[in-house]
């Protein structure tokens, strides 16, 4: 066991276990991921700052004819996406602990609260679509153009997580205690940009 590395060595749950006990520093998948969600912030950021620019650019906000966001279900749905990130993370120590099965079922969980959320929150995007549209007034296109990246990544992540169930199904290995860290970093950080897209929805009604 005192031979196993963080390399391919570690191919089976217990000595998947122990490298993890036995890592330093963060592991290059992870890093990539970091600097993957790093470029999806600055993303974020770029839209959310376009949203004020038109905001303070506009004589109304929401264009005329647009009623105010409404607040309690966006909200209600943006803590159910942050709450994910609890089973993640549960899920990444289970993992690192050797514990596949407490690993495959908490991500689970995630999954279907995220599947619960992406559900809503097409409904609403249709609902909007018919009151108005994108093409209509720079409210529309900004408002439709932020919610839709952001459900397009919340896409992204649920088959991340469904990708790494899969992988974890045939067994738990170094690499895939490594890949259910960095999918639970991605969840960190799309949770917190859900926070930061839904105060942007509502402030016009804030």
């Amino acid at each position: 066991m005192s031979e196993v590395t963080r390399s391919t060595e570690a191919t089976s749950a217990v000595a998947a276990a122990y490298a993890a006990r036995r890592r330093q520093s963060q592991p290059t998948g992870w890093w990539g991921m970091a600097l993957f969600v790093a470029t999806e912030a600055t993303l974020f950021g770029t839209v959310i700052a376009t949203y004020f620019y038109l905001r303070f650019k506009s004589a109304q906000w929401p264009a005329p004819g647009v009623e105010p966001p409404d607040v309690a279900l966006p909200l209600c749905l943006a803590a159910a996406l942050v709450a994910t990130s609890v089973p993640m993370l549960l899920a990444a120590r289970a993992a690192s602990g050797g514990r596949r099965a407490a690993a495959v079922r908490l991500i689970l969980l995630a999954l279907l609260v995220q599947g619960g959320y992406l559900a809503v929150q097409v409904i609403l995007f249709k609902r909007d679509l018919g009151d108005f549209s994108p093409r209509d007034s720079a409210y529309g296109s900004i408002y439709f153009t932020m919610l839709g990246l952001h459900h397009a990544h919340v896409v992204v992540g649920m088959l991340l997580s469904l990708g790494i169930v899969v992988k974890l199904l045939g067994g738990l290995t170094n690499y895939r205690v490594i890949g259910v860290s960095a999918v639970a970093l991605y969840w960190y950080v799309m949770g917190a940009l859900a926070v930061l897209v839904v105060l942007t929805q509502l402030s016009p009604s804030l």
